[in-house]
């Protein structure tokens, strides 16, 4: 008998479930942390995992949340404890879920429910968050597409999708004999939910915003592994038409993945900035950096630059980049790396630290997207300790109204660009001290020269990697930021200055 694709995809659904049903059964006999973290480490880590994944997730009070994959509860009780107004938790093993009542049926406003997410259904417009650790990795790809349209569905306007999981391969170090748990790269859980949408009954379509990507900094500080990602999704009303978010103009456009791998290409391994190692090495130089000091880089492309900071100086090293290619790109690399970094894809101009986080703030060649760089630099002051350092590189302008010729490129890239002086004076007005702007053309077409030369000696093996286009693209490009430079109209600035050691 011909099966039709319903019917195979009906009988791979089973097949997929009754896997990992016989997988957690195996693995939930002891309703333990250590059972449920498969760590040998497991005491230690949620002791500090847990309120640390508790601040990524952010406010709950008042708030309505259904929690998927539950398990014990290690995060049924917190998320009471946080103000959640009610939280009903949801868990397909029914010791897990009589486990997690036996601990915290006592909280007014918890419900339990033993259920199959990928059987669940819940009213709509009945949830403010939906919070899940560890559940989607047991779900297969159709099943997580079916998943992210429903939660669309229960969450009111504006309701938050929050979840945590292990990508890129295994983070506990209990053996398993069989492990059928699906370890995603990053990218595809931002492309199946950036895909999903949902139209409620009164005919209004909804979908999710990316908020933030962040890496578990628990598992960075203890087992040098970036790979525990938390993923936060706002739902919001959309149209057929909607715009498209500067994120994905970025990862669409500008830095396509082919596209930033034949920059890399080009930069060399782990670099998309202007000289790569050379200008890096030159750069971080000038910053004295220390054992434990902490660094923020703004724009930290694909991770480069902050691996060499904290292999070489032993700093500890925050990345963070709006492009979800870069970060993405930056997370495997890091899985062979095993230094101390971590990395976050977020939006530089709305992400908050707390004040006086970081010894040092680092930024190349980014902050010519921002448009308002006052703003932006009066926040980083912010973040800074006093006495901290900043270093920024970044794209320039000569003084005066640029030509029609350079003036399209920019607004083509959609950059702000200012002269190497009134960039100084821009951190000034911010509030830092000791400003040094610096002009660093010469090195800038030093550095595109070089790059153009290897390029064109290699085409050969460039042609082995990517396309005739692709080099024709690289070559031209470097050629016309050449002649922008020898025409006196593309600079190139170096910025160092200092908070105040007092207010």
């Amino acid at each position: 008998m011909v099966q039709g694709k319903d019917g195979e995809a009906s009988h791979e659904k089973r097949t997929e479930r009754a896997v990992q049903t016989k997988y957690w059964f195996e693995h939930s006999q002891e309703t333990t942390i250590n059972a449920m973290m498969l760590d040998s480490q497991a005491d230690m880590l949620d002791k500090e995992e847990r309120p640390e994944v508790m601040r990524l997730l952010g406010d709950v009070k008042g708030k309505d949340v259904l929690e998927l994959g539950a398990g014990i509860g290690r995060f049924t009780g917190e998320l009471k404890v946080q103000g959640a107004k009610k939280v009903a938790a949801v868990d397909f093993m029914q010791n897990l879920v009589d486990e997690n009542r036996k601990t915290h049926g006592h909280l007014e406003g918890t419900e339990f429910l033993c259920a199959d997410v990928t059987e669940l259904d819940f009213p709509a417009n009945s949830v403010d968050v939906v919070f899940s650790n560890w559940l989607l990795m047991y779900l297969s790809d159709e099943e997580v597409k079916e998943l992210a349209c429903k939660m669309l569905l229960w969450l009111r306007p504006g309701g938050r999708v929050f979840f945590r999981e292990s990508c890129f391969q295994q983070s506990g170090d209990k053996k398993r004999q069989e492990n059928p748990t699906h370890y995603r790269n990053p990218r595809e859980y931002i492309q199946i939910f950036e895909d999903a949408q949902a139209r409620a009954t009164d005919g209004k379509l909804s979908q999710y915003r990316l908020e933030s990507v962040h890496c578990v900094d628990t598992y960075v500080k203890y087992k040098k592994n970036q790979n525990q990602l938390c993923f936060s999704w706002r739902s919001k009303e959309t149209s057929l038409s909607r715009t498209p978010s500067f994120r994905h103009f970025l990862d669409n456009q500008q830095y396509k993945v082919n596209g930033i791998l034949r920059y890399e290409r080009i930069f060399g391994e782990g670099y998309v900035s202007t000289g790569g190692f050379e200008t890096t090495k030159d750069f971080v130089s000038m910053l004295d950096l220390k054992p434990g000091q902490k660094v923020l880089d703004v724009g930290c492309g694909i991770g480069g630059g902050d691996f060499y900071m904290a292999k070489e100086f032993g700093v500890s090293v925050h990345g963070l980049d709006l492009s979800s290619n870069m970060v993405t790109i930056a997370l495997e690399r890091a899985v062979k790396q095993r230094c101390d970094v971590r990395f976050e894809i977020s939006d530089c101009t709305t992400r908050d630290f707390d004040e006086n986080s970081f010894d040092v703030i680092y930024s190349r060649d980014t902050i010519l997207h921002i448009q308002d760089k006052l703003t932006l630099y009066q926040r980083l002051l912010r973040f800074l300790k006093p006495g901290g350092k900043l270093l920024v590189s970044d794209y320039c302008k000569a003084p005066g109204e640029p030509t029609e010729q350079f003036a399209a490129y920019i607004a083509q890239r959609g950059y702000d660009l200012h002269s190497v002086e009134e960039y100084g004076k821009i951190l000034e007005e911010a509030g830092f001290k000791n400003v040094v702007a610096e002009d660093r053309t010469w090195q800038f077409k030093e550095s595109l020269e070089r790059e153009l030369a290897i390029a064109e000696a290699d085409k050969e093996g460039f042609l082995r990697e990517f396309t005739a286009e692709d080099f024709a693209a690289v070559v031209n490009g470097w050629r016309e930021k050449l002649e922008r430079v020898h025409s006196n109209q593309q600079k190139w600035g170096l910025f160092l200055a200092e908070k105040p050691k007092s207010s």
